[in-house]
């Protein structure tokens, strides 16, 4: 692959720039909410870790699986614009919920809805990047979308922070001004995102004859796209979510008021670094960049785990390592599912990696909150920084680095 000229990344389509404003803007209403869930779920409610660590697995593993089924609607149906909406809309639909439940299963279920609007938005929003991307230019549109969307996971904790300094004790009225992010979102992806006009006439063919899903299409994807997806279920084992950094906050001594910043300072890193990484990728290559965010994402776990006696400030280090970690990889993975995958295919492929990453996570969630009940969270911290640190011995299994 040619290296990415400047002037032309200048030039990412309208498509790429309104979806990541749509990232942007759902994510500014989701992370709102989910910077204080977790202590929400723990404290007021009486949750156990254990439990929060349920919830957010069988959750995004409930989001993963319908990403195989949208993916595969969106190639079948020739349209990934529709099943966004659907995804989008939805997820709008469940903010409300939150400040109106009155207890537990409300919250739940509304975290639920919330995480099958992602799963019906995912795989098309991905592959719908993709299809208004030329290849040369992949690595940069998957770096933007991922920084615009992470820009909104920095502006949501901050506006928890700001909107909780001036009603402190009315966390109900904090969560509705969640509704508002959320219904933009879902007007710019309605009226300002155009579909671009795909080639259909290789994808009428090979679709002919198949289901809604049939698991022919996933026999048809290449060994490179296997391999991006068996090197990403390995890395997100050793990835714990982001509910257990919260956590870990409120256990060090992060008073309520200000456990939102931990959301806010790993977003912050996460956004300030994906689009310069995914410049980056047609110099240094993705190999060089993924292999060096797992070696981030050891030391961050290092340091949240207390491993290292630098007290408080070692503990914020290790969340924004944790969020740069995220640039490194994420839009990379992104970009090599894309470039692997044919096009007629690509909602198939980014689906089916989204299940693999959301089992995984399921996996990795409940493992997690076993450990930190049973051995500490300490223990579980350093356990998840040594599994980073063998993935770097697999990294030769996963990406497939382009000719430059």
């Amino acid at each position: 692959m040619p290296l990415a000229d400047p002037s032309r990344v200048n030039r990412l389509s309208r498509t790429v720039w309104l979806l990541g404003f749509v990232s942007l803007f759902m994510d500014m209403s989701s992370e709102l909410v989910h910077a204080l869930l977790p202590v929400y779920m723990t404290t007021v409610l009486g949750l156990s870790v254990l439990s929060v660590g349920v919830v957010e697995g069988v959750a995004e593993a409930t989001a993963s699986m319908l990403k195989v089924a949208s993916g595969a609607w969106s190639d079948r149906l020739g349209s990934r614009k529709a099943l966004a909406v659907a995804g989008y809309g939805l997820s709008a639909l469940t903010k409300p919920l939150f400040p109106m439940a009155s207890g537990a299963g409300e919250v739940i279920a509304a975290r639920f809805i919330d995480r099958i609007g992602k799963g019906l938005r995912g795989a098309p929003r991905d592959a719908l990047v993709a299809d208004a991307t030329p290849p040369g230019q992949r690595n940069a549109a998957y770096g933007l979308r991922q920084s615009l969307d992470t820009v909104g996971a920095v502006l949501g904790p901050l506006a928890a922070i700001g909107l909780l300094a001036v009603y402190a004790d009315k966390l109900r009225l904090v969560l509705w001004f969640a509704v508002i992010p959320a219904a933009i979102a879902v007007a710019i992806l309605i009226f300002g995102v155009r579909e671009p006009r795909r080639v259909r006439v290789h994808a009428a063919a090979a679709q002919a004859g198949r289901k809604a899903w049939d698991w022919r299409a996933a026999r048809e994807l290449p060994p490179a796209f296997w391999r991006v997806v068996a090197l990403a279920a390995l890395f997100t084992l050793a990835r714990l979510t982001e509910a257990f950094l919260v956590l870990r906050g409120d256990q060090i001594g992060v008073s309520v008021a200000w456990i939102a910043l931990v959301t806010l300072v790993l977003s912050l890193a996460y956004a300030l670094s994906a689009y310069p990484v995914g410049l980056l990728a047609a110099r240094w290559g993705r190999k060089r960049l993924f292999g060096l965010g797992l070696a981030v994402l050891a030391l961050a776990m290092v340091l949240l785990g207390g491993v290292l006696p630098l007290g408080m400030p070692g503990f914020w280090l290790g969340v924004a390592l944790w969020g740069l970690h995220m640039g490194l990889t994420q839009g990379l993975l992104s970009a090599a599912v894309a470039e692997s995958a044919p096009p007629d295919l690509r909602g198939t492929a980014f689906g089916l990696y989204h299940l693999t990453i959301g089992l995984m996570q399921l996996i990795a969630a409940i493992g997690a909150g076993w450990l930190w009940q049973t051995l500490g969270s300490g223990t579980l911290f350093s356990l998840a920084a040594l599994l980073a640190l063998l993935c770097l011995a697999a990294l030769w299994l996963g990406l497939h680095e382009p000719s430059r």
